[in-house]
């Protein structure tokens, strides 16, 4: 696709105050490992309890029992007794579970997805006495944790004299059951696990694969929201355990608590499509050091000035205000939007050949006054992600301030400049079309067959957020790429399902093709919980969903 914006590749001296590290270091075969630091999520508890003191084990230790001895869903209630203890001592109950959290290179020009980790942590329950004969009885409701089984331990000074455990199973809860096509379906899951096989789920309608819960900072629940797809009548909305994909035997594995659960919904009625819209993931303060992918340059050791933008975030083509002060410099500045062009698909993940480099965009020059200037800058019309506005004197940098690109969704407008379609047109093949990916004139009505495309902007070039995948009524068929277009994707469908209204979803997805590396699972699918359980909203990534849908007529 032809570029929209023009650029130029930065200079040898600001690449590497810039970006530290070129392409070929990002595909480096044994990149570090971060182990990211869960961001606070909304309503999600860090642990079910306070980190426990340090026990050990008695050499004859004892059974606790614990009921119901199946285990339960959280939220439910459980049982614990001991018998044979210590008369009139007071007893610690203890739950073994673990943190989970994901992985990431995060390199100076990008991030790689690196996958997964756990670490083992135990937790106080609370506290029960023995009587005098060494009994005691405590009762809880199950906690919001992992599902699986959990090690119960009785500690009494500091020893562990009776263990048990309790199994958490898993609950399916769907809300509505019944609506027109295009109905919000609120899908929550719990009870899934912290081992590899145990964390995820898979989402199906009508046998379909929607896309996968992942739970690594919801700690074993795993929420997401689809939508009612047609024909008028029963849809069946399954979810079990999987890797990836759908785990068809679980009660034969080690693991036969992986129970899953199926959910009839039924379509009343269609009401035609509706307009487009985009749900945002949950708003987090980032906890990486440094969340841009374009990490702060070497400013000149001689500058104190400072620079801020009067917005930190927003679409291509977002106006904002730069303010500069503390220059000490004469003469004109020059301010810079710092980005990166290239390809993952084209690329040698060996030498770094072919991969991507950064390169500017100039956005204006300034001359301060009493060493500060204000301007507005306009965000350039290209990828999507991090970015850095850099003021400039001569090749010294002075200031810089980072900046968010969002996607955002291309509208369409007729002749007379009425907006007709958002991000939903015909596909054209006159040459005219080309550099807009062939996408033709804004509409949402199709004829059974015909070809149609989905544009967006602002799409990145990290393996967190260079992809969007895509379902057709609710069925995943595969994913596009916005990197080597430079941020703008045109995705190319055909209608079909027959006479009335289809639905179409976008979704996050963990890209694993290039660069890959091993034990990185979850990739390639749709990440139907990237609302609030995915690694980009620890360096500051806001990845949306996006919902359309279209009319098909004979």
């Amino acid at each position: 696709m032809g570029r929209t914006m023009a650029v130029a590749v930065l200079p040898l001296s600001l690449i590497a105050a810039t970006n530290g590290a070129n392409a070929a270091t990002t595909t480096s075969t044994t990149p570090p490992i971060v182990a990211l630091t869960p961001p606070a999520i909304p309503g999600v508890a860090s642990l079910p309890g306070p980190i426990a003191p340090a026990a050990t084990l008695s050499p004859t230790v004892g059974v606790l029992t614990i009921n119901p001895l199946a285990g339960g869903p959280v939220g439910s209630t459980m049982n614990v007794t001991g018998s044979g203890l210590a008369p009139n001592a007071s007893v610690q109950l203890t739950w073994d579970t673990v943190n989970a959290t994901w992985t990431v290179d995060p390199e100076p020009n990008t991030v790689n997805y690196m996958g997964r980790a756990t670490t083992n942590v135990t937790v106080v329950l609370g506290t029960a006495t023995t009587d005098a004969t060494g009994k005691f009885s405590f009762t809880r409701k199950v906690p919001n944790d992992f599902g699986g089984t959990h090690q119960i331990y009785a500690v009494i000074n500091g020893v562990e004299v009776a263990e048990g455990a309790f199994v958490i199973t898993r609950t399916l809860t769907v809300t509505p059951r019944s609506g027109p096509i295009g109905t919000p379906i609120k899908i929550t899951y719990t009870g899934m696990g912290s081992a590899l096989f145990q964390a995820s789920a898979s989402l199906l309608w009508d046998n379909h694969i929607t896309g996968e819960l992942v739970s690594e900072w919801t700690r074993g629940t795993g929420t997401t929201t689809i939508y009612a797809a047609g024909p008028v009548g029963t849809h069946e909305i399954m979810v079990g355990d999987a890797l990836t994909f759908l785990y068809l035997n679980p009660i034969q594995s080690p693991y036969p608590f992986m129970n899953g659960a199926e959910v009839a919904f039924h379509v009343t009625k269609d009401n035609g499509p509706a307009a487009p819209s985009i749900t945002w993931p949950v708003s987090v303060t980032p906890t990486l050091a440094s969340p841009t992918t374009l990490q702060p340059g070497q400013l000149d050791p001689a500058s104190s000035a400072t620079a801020k933008l009067s917005q930190s975030s927003g679409p291509v083509k977002t106006v904002a205000t730069l303010s500069v002060t503390g220059l000490s410099t004469t003469g004109a500045d020059q301010v810079v939007w710092a980005t990166e062009s290239g390809s993952r698909v084209d690329c040698n993940s060996v030498t770094g050949q072919g991969c991507w480099v950064p390169v500017s965009t100039p956005l204006g020059t300034a001359t301060p006054v009493n060493g500060a200037f204000t301007m507005p800058v306009t965000v350039p019309d290209g990828l999507g992600g991090w970015h850095m506005v850099l003021v400039m004197s001569g090749t010294k940098i002075e200031a810089q301030v980072p900046f968010y690109v969002k996607e955002s969704i291309v509208p369409f407008y007729n002749k007379s400049g009425a907006l007709v379609s958002q991000g939903v047109a015909t596909a054209s093949k006159a040459p005219s079309a080309f550099a807009a990916g062939n996408s033709g004139v804004g509409t949402y009505t199709f004829k059974q067959g015909q070809e149609f495309t989905i544009s967006l902007k602002g799409v990145g070039w990290t393996q967190l957020d260079n992809t969007l995948t895509v379902d057709y009524d609710n069925s995943y068929i595969g994913y596009g790429c916005g990197f080597n277009s430079n941020g703008y994707l045109v995705i190319h469908l055909f209608a079909t399902g027959g006479v009335g209204t289809h639905i179409i979803d976008l979704h996050p997805m963990l890209y694993t093709s290039q660069p890959a590396f091993a034990n990185t699972p979850f990739g390639l699918a749709p990440v139907l919980t990237a609302g609030n359980d995915y690694p980009g909203l620890a360096l500051g990534y806001q990845i949306p969903s996006m919902h359309f849908s279209i009319r098909i007529v004979k």
